[in-house]
C-alpha cells in the first residue's frame, strides 16, 4: 500500500491553504495544519512532511511578508507553484437564515474583500484571526445571529450550512502559494514552460540593479516578477527576488543568470519548477 503524501500548511483545517493543498496535491493526502509558515517549512526540513505549501501572494491583498523575512534562511527548494481561486461563503449554523444574520466574524482581509454585500445585507462584519477558526467558533456558539465567512472546505468540515456563496466583491481574486520540498533536482522538459526563482543581494550603489539584471535584456529573458525585501533584523540589508521565465537548461537563461551571478552577493537559487497558468 502506498503512503500518503504529507502536505503541511499555515492554519487549521478548513483554511484556504488547506483547501489549496487539496486542489494541488488531490484530496488523497495528509494535509497538516501548522500555526506558522516557519513551523510548516520545517516539518518539511525535519522530513515530517514530503512538502509544504505557502502562500507568497494575493491578487488584492499583496505579497506575504512573512514568507518574505524567512527567505534568507530558507533551506528547501520551490518545485511548484499553485493559484487558488478565493472563494469566500457565508455561512451560519443549521436552522439559521441571512435575515438572522447581524454579525459575521472572518478574518479581516476576507470581511474587506465582502465589504459591499456585507454592506448590502446589513450585517456587522467582526473581525477574528482567522477564516476556518471564524467557521469553527460560529459552530461551538451556536448562535443564529452570527454567522462566518470563509471557504467551502470549512462548511464541510464543521457543519455549516452555507446561506449565500461567493459573496467577495472581486470575483476573481486569488492567491498564489508556492510547494517546498527538500528535493533539489527536477526533470526538465523542452515542450514544458517553467519559472526560475532566485534571490540576491547588490552593493549598495548607483546602478547595482541595472547592471545585474541587464543580461536579462540582453538576452530577451522575461522577469515575470521582481520584488525587494528586508530579511527580519536586517533593516540596511535590501535584497531581491525575481521570477524569471524560463529553465536553466535554456542558454539564453544560463547567460543571463551567469551575469546575475557575477554582479550581485549572496546570490541563490531558490527553485527551478513548471508553471502552473492561472484559469
Amino acid at each position: 500500500m502506498l503512503k500518503k503524501l504529507k502536505v503541511s500548511y499555515q492554519g487549521i483545517a478548513g483554511a484556504y491553504s488547506h483547501l489549496a493543498c487539496y486542489n494541488y496535491f488531490g484530496k488523497d493526502i495528509d494535509a497538516i495544519g501548522c500555526e506558522t509558515f516557519e513551523d510548516a517549512m520545517q516539518m518539511v526540513e525535519d522530513k515530517e512532511a514530503d512538502y509544504a505549501l505557502i502562500p507568497i501572494e494575493n491578487k488584492t491583498a499583496g505579497r506575504v511578508d512573512e514568507f518574505y523575512g524567512l527567505i534568507p534562511q530558507m533551506k528547501l527548494q520551490i518545485v511548484g507553484e499553485h493559484y487558488q481561486k478565493i472563494e469566500h461563503h457565508l455561512m451560519g449554523i443549521e436552522g439559521s437564515t441571512i435575515e438572522d444574520m447581524e454579525y459575521v466574524y472572518s478574518h479581516p482581509q476576507g470581511l474587506a474583500q465582502c465589504r459591499d454585500t456585507l454592506k448590502e445585507l446589513n450585517i456587522k462584519p467582526i473581525a477574528q484571526f482567522d477564516t476556518a477558526g471564524s467557521a469553527k467558533e460560529v459552530k461551538r456558539l451556536q448562535n443564529r445571529k452570527i454567522g462566518a465567512v470563509a471557504s467551502s472546505l470549512a462548511s464541510e468540515i464543521y457543519g455549516l450550512k452555507i446561506l449565500k456563496s461567493n459573496i467577495q466583491d472581486q470575483k476573481d481574486n486569488f492567491t498564489r502559494f508556492i510547494a517546498l520540498s527538500n528535493e533539489r533536482d527536477i526533470d526538465i522538459s523542452d515542450d514544458k514552460d517553467y519559472i526560475t526563482s532566485i534571490i540576491f543581494k547588490v552593493d549598495n550603489r548607483p546602478s547595482s540593479l541595472y547592471k545585474a539584471i541587464g543580461g536579462f535584456a540582453k538576452n530577451r529573458v522575461n522577469i515575470l516578477k521582481i520584488e525587494s525585501y528586508i530579511p527580519l533584523g536586517k533593516l540596511r540589508d535590501s535584497r531581491f527576488h525575481i521570477d524569471i521565465d524560463g529553465a536553466v537548461n535554456r542558454d539564453s537563461v544560463k547567460e543571463s543568470i551567469d551575469i546575475l551571478q557575477n554582479s550581485v552577493n549572496k546570490f541563490k537559487i531558490l527553485g527551478v519548477y513548471r508553471k502552473n497558468r492561472y484559469i
